[in-house]
């Protein structure tokens, strides 16, 4: 039952990577476009003061803002499409209609029950207007659910066949017509349960807000301990697209969600300050300072013979964190071989949020360097405050350092170059890194040209991950996520992670019943790819 749980659990957090993925390059368009609206940009730079540059950053702000206030359709046909065994672009079209049923069949529900509020009486009431119809204000959940109850109806009928003259109504088109009066049913039952369930949320926020910096604590410690099971996406979600995060009136509309709160603020001029609910969307301590003072210490103390080695290993891993934001390759360096490290620095980035919010930083900074460029330089530093974020962070970094050597030398932690009996614990060994800057591919995997040239080729480095996996027929299920091969076996006991560490440049692996998670860190796409081709496979199908 516990693995049941878990396994489902983690196919709803992959799925949230389709639709969670793809937003922040909307807020990344969003903060563009301010660069040439934004009235002192234009007082100090007079060359971008004209209606051409003006225009146009008006323009694509606003041509983007709508998709803040539409996130429903947009997680809803986004889960949908993750969750779907196969046939994902039908499961998908399928839950675009679905949506549209289920909004109009709510709508005329509560106006036969006389349900419906005035139009101008709409804020507060617990009412929206959702792409032109007026139903209850589900926000993000309405999706959220919609996906996931198509999803398990598309898995179960998409195989559906008829003979005859009913065998047009097979596959999707059956889907659609099971849907459709489980749809009504759902519109139906909400107007009942759902102003219950709104009424828990807000209380479940109010106490995360009277809980104040202890709150913000907990959440960032538990966004990082959850790193090993892939479910932390599961906690920042809900603050970054859902009330929890805040709700704020931003430009005569209201928003739900940290996220999408300083989205709309930063496309509006009138706005000084962010809101402080930025504050949830600031996880970024951890990964721009903080591992990269516990790297320093890790090289530091590392055996004086395995130095040159151990700067090989973990110089392409830090600039990884530091530029893109990607964790787990550090992470990984010392999760299993001193987990008291990674609880440690758990309790860090939890802690670095609540210094950001009590020195009042609005600085926008989940990941790493770039994002934290592209957001804040162009709002300025009255808008964000950004340069109290630099400063916490080189705070954090002192203090990963100092833990971190204290740490490993008191407890004699067998972190990278301080193993013993010939047993190594790496990233990457140096021969690799450098073939690998040779070759150009940065920090990704590389194998031999023979390999390269040749994918399907029995000493490629698909050939090897599926060795390494237990075969062709020991893997059930290829996907991946931003760093991960996330993979479904029938026996994960056959798994040799050995050789996927030393053969593949796997940075760890994590088994949780059939799932089995290889970190490679965000050459992970290619690598399915080339897997999949490899097994004549075409995506995840069961």
């Amino acid at each position: 039952m516990k693995e049941k749980v878990m396994d489902a659990m983690q196919k709803f957090s992959k799925a949230m990577f389709v639709p969670v993925l793809i937003l922040p390059i909307a807020g990344i368009l969003i903060a563009v476009g301010n660069v040439f609206t934004n009235v002192r940009l234009l007082e100090q730079f007079p060359f971008l003061d004209n209606p051409i540059t003006i225009g146009f950053g008006s323009i694509l702000s606003a041509s983007l803002l709508p998709i803040l206030t539409n996130l429903g359709i947009i997680f809803c046909v986004g889960i949908a499409l993750g969750l779907a065994n196969k046939k994902k672009a039908e499961a998908g079209f399928t839950a675009l209609l679905g949506y549209f049923v289920f909004l109009n069949a709510m709508n005329k529900f509560m106006e036969l029950r006389g349900m419906l509020v005035p139009a101008d009486a709409l804020q507060g009431s617990g009412q929206a207007i959702v792409l032109g119809i007026q139903v209850l204000d589900m926000g993000v959940f309405l999706g959220i659910i919609l996906g996931i109850v198509v999803a398990l109806i598309h898995n179960r009928f998409i195989d559906t066949t008829f003979n005859n003259a009913f065998q047009v109504y097979g596959g999707a088109r059956f889907v659609f017509i099971v849907l459709i009066p489980v749809v009504v049913l759902l519109a139906i039952v909400s107007t009942f349960i759902w102003p219950v369930i709104q009424t828990g949320i807000d209380g479940l926020g109010g106490i995360i807000q009277q809980t104040g910096n202890f709150g913000i604590f907990l959440y960032g410690m538990l966004e990082r301990l959850l790193i090993p099971t892939g479910l932390h996406h599961l906690i920042y979600t809900p603050f970054l697209y859902t009330s929890l995060g805040g709700v704020a009136e931003v430009g005569g509309q209201v928003f739900e969600g940290a996220r999408n709160i300083y989205f709309a603020e930063i496309a509006d001029p009138a706005v000084r300050v962010l809101s402080q609910s930025v504050i949830w969307d600031a996880r970024g301590i951890s990964k721009m300072f903080g591992l990269i003072g516990a790297c320093l210490a890790m090289y530091q103390t590392a055996k004086p013979e395995n130095k040159v080695k151990v700067k090989a290993i973990l110089i392409p891993a830090v600039v990884t964190s530091f530029i893109a934001g990607v964790t787990e390759p550090i992470e990984f360096s010392f999760m299993f071989v001193a987990p008291v490290l990674f609880v440690i620095h758990s309790a860090l980035s939890g802690l670095s949020m609540v210094a950001l919010n009590l020195f009042g930083s609005r600085a926008i900074g989940p990941n790493g360097f770039i994002d934290f460029l592209l957001y804040n330089l162009p709002l300025g530093i009255e808008k964000t405050r950004w340069p109290v974020y630099l400063i916490v962070g080189v705070v954090f970094f002192f203090l990963y350092y100092f833990l971190f050597r204290f740490l490993i030398t008191k407890l004699n932690l067998k972190t990278v170059g301080r193993e013993e009996d010939g047993t190594e614990t790496k990233l990457y060994s140096k021969k690799e890194y450098k073939e690998k800057q040779l070759a150009g591919a940065g920090v990704g995997i590389m194998a031999s040209d023979q390999a390269a040239t040749n994918p399907t080729s029995e000493t490629s480095i698909s050939a090897i991950i599926t060795k390494a996996l237990g075969g062709d027929d020991n893997i059930k299920t290829i996907d991946n996520c931003y760093t991960r091969l996330r993979l479904k076996l029938k026996d994960p006991e056959l798994v040799d992670e050995a050789l996927l560490k030393d053969e593949t440049q796997a940075k760890g692996v994590i088994k949780n019943g059939e799932n089995v998670h290889v970190v490679y860190g965000l050459t992970v796409p290619k690598v399915r790819e080339e897997l999949e081709n490899y097994l004549g496979r075409e995506g995840e199908i069961e």
